[in-house]
């Protein structure tokens, strides 16, 4: 059976929904000739000469100036006149995201947005969905045959050159409207489905990351108490039958997105990046790091909370990409929004709550026995950074949240004090872990509940934003 994709010409738009729709009929109409092309190559039909391909759709904006309706908008508008592109992947869960930066666009600069088809092929492993494992279905001499038929990933399309603010377009080409181009965020999508165990659309805007089981199996007696009051329509997670993934994630949703996941990242700034590298790409409204740190002061006692407002980064995994020299802002929103939580759970406010948390820097460090290195130079550089706490993912987290734009925040909790004398021991952890976990994960809810209530146009900082900045969120 020869097949052929549906032709479309490019078309102008002055409504977002309507460039929406149209955008959203080529995405589908090419994925469905891709899907159909592939079973008819598992079927065994004769291989056209010519490679099957299927392309994303793109939005376009030409503007003949840079003023905008709204200037206390963090985004929503090109920084110069110019023409301005990117490629659009899966309206079915990016159908609101887009909708709102094609508004903004347009009441900014008054001018069409066009709707066309790009030549950024789809990669087929992409198109044939999350939860397909495409080499199942096919001969081993199919495999083989797989690149010369069908456009397979091209890592030169996925780098994050234009969140690193390194990208440089082609002569003549256009700039960047969006921090992640269509291959991209699909390769995020499945990477999310492989190490989280659950798709893409079960993700919720307020996304809580900790390093500990313990977080999480309170998590899920609280998101099923919670799953059908305050607005919370279900509770899903990884299918229980299956394998544990890696970095499993839950979800305690609500049927606009702005629910809470939470998920459990493990130990070290590698998964830290890792994670987040991938959740970057549902564009949330902010992200918590929920964990346990070392209290570096003899004034903490355990159970005592971090605040984090600032981060010696020690990580080692994001100094090419955010250079050390960078610093890493608190966002006031966040830190208000934990502060206040705080108050709320503990019933200590005000000055009173200098008796159960400290604010101050974070260092966070790729050596899990850090204690181990001598104390002479460690205790000074600690000493010298003002450090409150010491962990592993924290600075990661937060940087990571600087680099893709995303709203950060860190609130620790002191399981031991290795610097004096008090180490992590397994009846002293077993009875901290009783004591604290429950506490601190009602924090972290409420300082979500609390954010949700934000205009999220409010959250979303100058503080992340660039000199030329991309228009998208």
């Amino acid at each position: 059976m020869i097949r052929k994709p549906k032709s479309f010409k490019p078309r102008q738009f002055r409504d977002a929904q309507g460039a929406i729709d149209a955008a959203t009929e080529i995405y589908n109409a090419h994925i469905e000739y891709l899907q159909g092309c592939f079973q008819d190559f598992v079927r065994g039909e004769p291989v056209p000469k010519a490679k099957i391909s299927a392309a994303y759709p793109y939005v376009k904006i030409s503007t003949i100036h840079a003023r905008r309706r709204d200037t206390r908008l963090s985004y929503g508008f090109v920084p110069r006149p110019g023409v301005y592109a990117t490629t659009l992947t899966r309206p079915d869960i990016f159908h609101d995201y887009y909708r709102e930066q094609f508004t903004q666009l347009l009441e900014n600069h008054n001018v069409p947005l066009e709707i066309g088809v790009s030549t950024t092929p789809i990669p087929v492993h992409f198109g044939l969905g999350e939860g397909f494992h495409l080499e199942g279905d096919l001969s081993r001499e199919q495999v083989e045959q797989l690149p010369d038929v069908f456009d397979i990933p091209d890592l030169d399309l996925m780098d994050d050159e234009i969140a690193n603010g390194t990208h440089i377009p082609a002569p003549g080409g256009a700039e960047p409207l969006s921090l992640f181009t269509a291959p991209r965020v699909d390769l995020s999508l499945q990477r999310l489905r492989h190490y989280c165990g659950t798709a893409a659309p079960h993700f919720q805007k307020f996304i809580i990351f900790t390093n500990y089981q313990f977080y999480i199996d309170e998590f899920v007696k609280m998101g099923m108490a919670q799953s059908s009051t305050g607005g919370y329509t279900a509770f899903t997670g990884p299918d229980p039958k299956s394998r544990m993934p890696q970095m499993p994630a839950w979800h305690l949703q609500r049927s606009d997105g702005n629910g809470i996941t939470m998920i459990n990242i493990g130990v070290g700034p590698s998964n830290a990046k890792t994670i987040t590298d991938h959740v970057a790409v549902l564009r949330p409204h902010a992200w918590l790091m929920l964990g346990h740190c070392a209290g570096l002061r003899n004034s903490q006692q355990l159970g005592d909370y971090v605040l984090a407002h600032g981060y010696l980064r020690e990580d080692n995994v994001l100094n090419e990409d955010v250079p050390l020299a960078v610093p890493i802002p608190a966002l006031a929103e966040i830190q208000q929004a934990l502060e206040q939580a705080v108050a709320q759970v503990t019933g200590k406010a005000g000055y009173e709550s200098k008796t159960v948390m400290r604010t101050g820097t974070v260092a966070t460090t790729d050596d899990r026995n850090w204690e181990l290195r001598s104390s002479v130079r460690q205790n000074r550089r600690l000493s010298q950074s003002r450090a409150v706490a010491m962990d592993m993912e924290s600075g990661t987290i937060a940087a990571n949240g600087f680099r893709f734009r995303v709203p950060y925040g860190t609130l620790l909790c002191v399981s031991d004090k290795p610097l004096h004398g008090q180490l992590k021991l397994p009846g002293m952890a077993d009875r901290f872990y009783r004591e604290r976990v429950e506490q601190h994960l009602q924090v972290g809810l409420l300082t979500m509940t609390l954010l949700r209530g934000f205009d999220p146009e409010k959250l979303h900082s100058r503080k992340l934003r660039s000199f030329n900045e991309v228009a998208f969120q």
